[in-house]
């Protein structure tokens, strides 16, 4: 039986639902599954790692894993898998991931797939599914003569599967940092309270048909009557209208949800990329070929601030 270990990521002590995800994949295998965590803030994320699949909490809880620092989170965990000779190492795509795993796999002489859509392992193995040249067609991958797999999921892929919590008590980890040739003194973090749009099951994005920034007014206005989060098209980013964390695309935020709308959105190739792999999408925009109709599951063709305005009030008398 190998090992496989499971990054954890989490957002105000709680485990994310894309680690949740990767922690049942890994259960279903029949290996053994350790997950990990670094900082002193997510040593008690054990017990909810536990609920999906962890028979074991491993944390680097130093102060100095507090702030991501490339450099040394590679070392440590590197460090750690080759001590244990881990046989996969499952994360979520997120910038953490694509950041961390290929500097870990270059240090082990290892190979590391990303953005995989569908992953099943099986014994020594494992095989992976992810969109190439722009979700144009999907390719079916898997390693070859690799000790230590890398695979980074998208978020918002996999089945979730919950049993009972256990006691499962971390064990801390330790690492002599050494001499590093970078030192984070500070993180800024964005002052917002919106999920992030890797993690929504419901996103509501907007695009140039809404004209100005003051428009996304409608759109905030539909995803607070849904639980939903809002997001945009590169164009209006550019534009200054939204910040960049809001941008899905292929240079923006690549998103999964049960649910898409895109309000005003022709549908270039660049932000279908990011989208292709929501569940449903609706569709509104005033040109009737759009190409984001061929790739939306209900579409409206009307002028998106008569259409918003009713759907909205619509919607609230359904959900309440």
């Amino acid at each position: 039986m190998g090992k496989i270990l499971v990054l954890i990521e989490s957002q105000e002590k709680q485990i994310k639902r894309s680690s949740q995800e990767l922690l049942t994949a890994a259960k279903k295998s029949g290996h053994t599954v350790i997950a990990m965590a670094f900082g002193a803030d997510n040593a008690g994320l054990g017990s909810q790692a536990s609920k999906y699949g962890a028979a074991e909490f491993q944390v680097f809880s130093g102060t100095e894993f507090n702030q991501y620092n490339s450099e040394l989170f590679a070392a440590a965990m590197a460090d750690l898998i080759q001590k244990n000779s881990m046989d996969f190492i499952l994360g979520t795509a997120t910038s953490l991931g694509k950041d961390l795993f290929p500097r870990i796999a270059a240090k082990l002489s290892s190979s590391v797939i990303s953005d995989c859509t569908e992953m099943t392992i099986a014994n020594d193995n494992i095989v992976v599914k992810k969109p190439v040249y722009s979700g144009k067609v999907f390719a079916k991958m898997t390693f070859d003569q690799s000790k230590h797999k890398f695979v980074l999921m998208r978020a918002n892929q996999l089945p979730i599967e919950a049993g009972s919590e256990a006691a499962l008590t971390a064990q801390p980890l330790t690492f002599s940092k050494g001499d590093l040739k970078t030192l984070v003194k500070e993180i800024t973090k964005g002052k917002t309270e919106k999920q992030d749009l890797t993690e929504a099951n419901v996103i509501v994005s907007g695009g140039r048909g809404l004209k100005e920034a003051g428009n996304f007014k409608l759109l905030e206005d539909l995803a607070a009557v849904m639980g939903a989060t809002v997001g945009a098209s590169r164009a209006v980013v550019d534009a200054g209208w939204v910040d960049h964390g809001m941008q899905v695309g292929q240079t923006g935020k690549t998103v999964a949800p049960s649910l898409y709308f895109a309000v005003g959105i022709s549908g270039a190739i660049q932000h279908l990329a990011g989208m292709s792999g929501s569940k449903v999408v609706v569709a509104i925009n005033n040109d009737a070929n759009a190409p984001i109709f061929q790739k939306a599951t209900y579409g409206i063709v009307g002028d998106l601030f008569d259409v918003l305005p009713k759907l909205t009030a619509e919607l609230k008398k359904a959900l309440n």
